[in-house]
Order: C-alpha cells, then structure tokens, then sequence
C-alpha cells in the first residue's frame, strides 16, 4: 500500500496500491486430473457466492482445491528473492546497453582548487558548418512532453569509431543519469561540447556527466561546454571538473578525482534566442591510451546505486529490523519513490511519545552531493553505535532518499519529467502531475497528526556558495524567541564540523518566490525546525580544509555530524542549548548595535545602555523562575550522551559552569517589550515557547544508559 494510506506497523511485506503491468496469467478452465501443485485464482470461477479476487490462489491438495492468500507482491523493488526494479525512461530516450558503473574511493590527500594563473585563454566558437560533429543526442527532442514510459529505454548499440587509426575521440552520454546533447570537433585535440538541457524544457544547463574513449595518452585536449546559464560559477573560484578512467580503477584502484588546467568559466557569444551564454573550458591530459574515461560535474549517484544500496539493507538481517522500506509513491515514468522508516520496533502504545525526524534528497536530480550526504546518515543511523542506538531508541525517523528518480535516471539538473521544479510545487494539488511531492506533504500531514515532528530537512547541492549551510524560516510576524531558536541546530552543526559548516552563511527568512519549497510548506505546517541544507559542488574556505575540494567522504561525514547535532540538540541536560542561545543572543546584539549606530548619531555608549535597559524591561513570557524549574528538572531526567560528553567529564563540568553563567543573566530569554507584547504567533495549538515546553516532557525511557 502506498505511504497515503500507510498503517503504523512493520511486517516485513505489504500490497502496493499499484499493480504492476506483468500481472499473472491466468487459467481460464481447470479438470479434475490437474497436477496437484496446480493454482488457480478465485476469480476463475464461475460461482457467485466465491469472492472475485485475485488475492486469493486455489492449491489443488490431496484431490481438493484449498484456498489461501497470495504471497505479498514484492512491494520494494530491492527483493531479495529476484532483480532490482528496472528503471523506467520515456519510450524515445536512446539507452546503451552497456552498464556503466564506477569504484568507490577516497584521495589520500584533500584535491586543492585550481587557482588562476590570469594566462588562460577565452575559446569562442562562430557557427560554421565545415567543423565535424562527432556526437549528436536528438532522441530527446522527438516529444515536446512525456507521453509514456519503457523499461530500459529505447535500446542502443554503443556508438564505435568507423576508422579505428582515426584519433578523434568517441563521445556516450546514453546511459543512466548521462548527460551531453552535441560534440563539434573544432581542431585536432579541441571540442565544443553542448550540455542537454532538462527534459520538456529549453533551459537547466549545469549538469554534464559523459564518456570518452578513444584517446592518446600526453596529449593535451581542449574541452569547452558552450551553453551553461548562470553567469557565476564556482568554476571561477577553482572548482575542477570530475574524472575516471577505468584503467585507473582497475590497475590502481583509482575512482573520481578533480584533474584540468587552464580552467575558466566565462561569458560567451550570445545564442539564437539573443540570450547570452556562460562557456566552462579547461585542458586535460589522459593518462592511458584507448581507455574508458568520464568527466562529470559531481560524484554520480544514480537510481541504480539507490536501489542496490537499499536492497543491501532489506537483505540484512539486523538493519531490516528496524528499517523497514515501503513504496511511497510511482512517479510519472512509474519508477518507484522509496521511504525508509527507521526506528527500533515499537511494543506498546508508547510509541507515540516519540518524537520525529523527516529526511528528504535529490528534489533536484542533478544536486548528487545531496544523495551522499544521505547515505552518510543512513550509513551511521543504521549502524551499530551506540549513538546510533540511542537516536533509533528516541525517534521515528522517516527518510525519502530520492524524490525525483524520473530527473535522475535521464540526467536532468533540476526537473521531473513533468518539466517542472517539484521543490516549487509542494503547495500544488495536481497529485498526478508531482506525485513525490504530494504523497511527501500527505504523509508529513499524516505523521504530524500521530507524533510531533521536531526537525524536517531536505537535503540539496548548491552551484555557487562554498562550503555546507543551511537557510531556515522566520518572519516579521514571529516571536523574537523563536527568531532565536530557530537557529540554534544550525550553530550547533557549525560547532561539530567547522571545517565543512558555515553557520555566517545561513539565512533565515521565506521569499515569495519559495513558498512553494519543501522548507517552508512544512514550517508553515508547524514544523519549527524546517531546514534546507544546501552542499557546495565545490569544497571548503574554513579551517583545515580550506582551499581543498570535498570529497565523497566529506559528504558523507555530514550524515554523522547531523545525528551527533541531533543528540546535542535534544539533550535534556540543556547546557549545549543554552551555550549557543547566549550566542546567538549576542550575535543578534552586536548586529542591532550596529544597525542602530548606522542610521544614528547617538553615542555608542547612549544606545548600549538603552538596549540593556530595554532588555530588562521585557515583559517576555520565559520568567526567571522557570528557568530555574527546568534546570532542576533537566539534573533529574536520565540523559541523552553525546560522544563528546562520553569522551570528557572535564568538558562536561566545564559545560555545565558556562551553563550556570548562562542562567545568571536574567536578559538571555528574555526579549525587547515591544518586539515581544506585539507579536502572536499564528500557528494553531503551539505555546509560545515550544522548546522549553518540550524540554519539560520527559523523553521515552527505553533504558539507555
């Protein structure tokens, strides 16, 4: 059954509430000497008092036909009982037969960024008609909208070389989640490449991942993608293109590495609709003649290694206890959405005192940092810490993997096959038209109605930003406390990686034009903490790892430091929280101050005083004295330990002093009057200070140490 209509149990198996186009066949007419292992379904009789169904199988048994039910279609696609579920592409989109796949790897050192040596050239390319096109990808246009789907596409020899002492080289971007329209060879060792754009649309160019072959080794080739859209980049702040070379992978056990020289991302000749263009050119020497080589914007991460990563897991007989995978919904092409619910099974009927966690990726299908970030928290979610442990204990956590597999499968950057960004379409009601998004808002309505959901997150890649940050909401109409407590899990993930984390560059606000994103239709549904954490292509300009490109493992570290941010974040003993509350609280002072003296003559000392006097002034509704109730409840409740706290007393003590400091400043929950008497929250059924009041429930006793 599908996630709209999800019952709260965990059997291993459930029906969809679609049924696939290989439906049995079945026998019309039967005799007395079938074989006895013979099956027939209900339906085939005749007899008007027998159910017509097909969910019930006739099993001829010691010369009788004995009814039972029909063993539970494989509702996942990841049996482990048969194959995956092929992927569905629309019925004109050419496919290779051959299956691209690549090994995982780490470079022992961090990549650095490419830094500009002012030398490098401006390749600009007139049209003219005596240059060969080596490639040519027209399947795409032959439809102006999806009209149906085929498995595997339309299949396709892969494309040879005619003359094999010719030294051009050979271009494929048929394959899963490839993308490349058109390669002119413009000299010798020079291509003019040409990016799709996304399906049933004329713009998205960003994503480009294809094959070459056919190479000579030392020879220094010239490659230029012509028709990019966003005139900045992080090509100009020395991000790299992404290789493979599959000789590499197999003699040396080598997989994506950042390779070119004279890198740069320019403006260009304008194109045949007076739009101008953005032209990425860099060089490149193959190290191995006649190899299998791939450049790509971003670490793929396709449907395919989707579905074998949750097959592993279904095959598992520890992790499939306590994540169970259900189909949350077909998409346009009736490819499968997957959700994952992941918590230790619940026994008794106080399985509703825990609390929520909503996961969501690859909205966007060519953001594939997103999908590895995912798999770093899926990865330690459901692992064997202790930690792990503990937050399986403590909540429900529903994750949705990839909410865009359509956009993925084809190569699309940002679209679903419906020719539309679905991260702007959660308000829409067209369920046919973006079913992901639908069913995702309908279970969230539905899970919110059972539990209270404490965090949602939805997981992105960002093409112009370095580092990992988050953007949030709030608006003018909100209470000042929560403007402050919405940003208290970003800081505190900004705290536990700061060499990845950027909490300078979060924003938290709701513009006109994302009302319709994931982010703020959930905090609109009265989700507090409603964030999207956007990953640079790129790498990091903090601490240790400034200068350097992320890799896959970075990404996936993210994963791990969201949970370890959780565990601070929900930790009854509220010193972490209150650390970063006087933070923040600071932060908000010293940008008030600098505001004020801006747009003012007063004396620095004059607005100083008048913003602490002010401050004690507040009429806010978190008194003195229940903070001091709450501090000698939290020191009664059984606590949840983060590694930090396990790993040191002596930080824990330290913690638990800065703590107190914390509470000696009456001001620090306390906010302007005006600011705060003239504020009402909107949203139904919420009191005004939602995490002290969550905070006081204890959390469920599972015994945890």
């Amino acid at each position: 059954m599908s996630e709209d209509s999800e019952k709260e149990d965990y059997s291993d198996r459930t029906i969809s509430d679609e049924d696939e186009s290989d439906e049995d066949m079945f026998m019309k007419f039967v005799s007395e000497d079938f074989h006895r292992c013979a099956l027939l379904t209900a339906d085939s009789f005749g007899d008007p008092f027998f159910p017509r169904t097909t969910q019930i199988l006739l099993e001829y048994q010691l010369g009788r036909w004995v009814p039972r039910l029909r063993e539970p279609r494989d509702l996942y696609g990841v049996s482990s009982s048969g194959p995956l579920s092929p992927t569905r592409w629309p019925y004109h989109c050419e496919v290779i037969d051959e299956k691209v796949q690549h090994i995982d790897w780490t470079p022992s050192c961090p990549e650095p960024v490419y830094i500009p040596t002012g030398l490098e050239m401006e390749p600009l390319y007139p049209d003219s008609k005596e240059n060969t096109v080596v490639y040519l990808a027209e399947d795409a246009y032959k439809e102006p909208c999806f009209v149906y789907s085929r498995v595997g596409g339309n299949r396709t020899p892969l494309k040879q070389p005619v003359d094999y002492r010719d030294n051009t080289l050979m271009f494929e971007a048929r394959f899963e989640s490839g993308n490349l329209q058109k390669v002119v060879k413009v000299a010798e060792y020079e291509y003019q490449l040409t990016v799709r754009p996304d399906l049933f649309t004329n713009k998205h160019t960003q994503w480009y991942y294809f094959q070459v072959t056919n190479m000579r080794a030392g020879i220094v080739y010239r490659f230029t993608i012509v028709n990019f859209t966003k005139p900045a980049s992080l090509y100009s702040r020395g991000m790299r293109p992404l290789f493979y070379s599959e000789k590499e992978a197999k003699a040396h056990h080598i997989g994506w590495q950042r390779i070119g020289d004279q890198i740069k991302y320019y403006r260009n000749n304008p194109g045949q609709d007076g739009r101008h263009y953005f032209s990425l050119t860099w060089t490149f020497q193959f190290p191995h003649n006649k190899d299998t080589c791939y450049f790509a914007h971003c670490y793929p991460y396709t449907y395919t290694n989707l579905q074998e990563y949750l097959s592993g897991i279904n095959n598992d007989p520890v992790r499939s206890k306590f994540c169970k995978i259900r189909v949350l919904c077909h998409t346009l092409a009736r490819n499968m959405v997957y959700i994952l619910t992941i918590t230790t099974p619940l026994k008794n009927s106080d399985s509703r005192k825990r609390k929520a966690v909503i996961l969501t990726a690859r909205v966007h299908p060519g953001e594939t940092n997103s999908s590895w970030i995912m798999k770093g928290f899926l990865d330690y979610i459901l692992g064997n810490s202790s930690d792990a442990q503990l937050l399986r204990d403590t909540f429900v956590f529903k994750v949705v993997p990839m909410l865009n597999p359509d956009g993925v499968i084809v190569g699309n950057y940002r679209c679903s096959l419906a020719g539309r960004d679905l991260n702007r379409n959660y308000t829409s009601l067209l369920k046919e038209s973006f079913p992901s998004v639908w069913y995702t808002r309908n279970m969230v309505h539905r899970l919110m109605e059972k539990r209270e959901v404490i965090l949602y997150c939805d997981l992105h890649g960002h093409s112009r930003k370095e580092n990992i940050f988050m953007y949030g909401c709030d608006g003018s109409d909100r209470s000042k406390t929560l403007y402050l407590q919405q940003r208290i899990f970003p800081l505190m993930l900004s705290k536990n990686c700061p060499d990845k984390f950027s909490f300078s560059a979060c924003k938290f606000n709701v513009q006109k034009s994302k009302e319709g994103t994931g982010r703020v239709v959930m905090w609109k549904m009265g989700i507090r903490n409603s964030f999207t954490m956007e990953a640079t292509f790129c790498g990091s300009t903090l601490g240790n790892k400034r200068g350097t490109h992320f890799s896959t493992k970075d990404l996936e570290s993210m994963g791990y430091h969201f949970c370890d941010s959780l565990l601070d974040y929900c930790d009854p003993d509220r010193t972490k929280y209150y650390r970063c509350l006087k933070e923040l609280e600071e932060m908000e002072r010293h940008i008030t101050l600098e505001k004020v003296f801006e747009d003012s003559d007063t004396p620095v000392i004059d607005i100083t005083l008048d913003l602490e006097s002010s401050s004690r002034g507040s009429d806010s509704s978190e008194s003195i004295d229940s903070l001091t109730d709450l501090l000698k409840l939290t020191s009664q409740k059984k606590h949840l330990k983060t590694k930090k706290e396990r790993n040191s007393t002596t930080a824990s003590h330290q913690n638990a002093r800065e703590g107190q400091e914390v509470y000696d400043r009456g001001h620090l929950l306390q906010r302007h009057k005006q600011s705060n008497s003239d504020v009402k929250d909107t949203r139904p059924n919420e009191p005004g200070d939602c995490m002290v009041d969550y905070f006081r429930r204890q959390l469920p006793n599972q015994g945890l140490v």
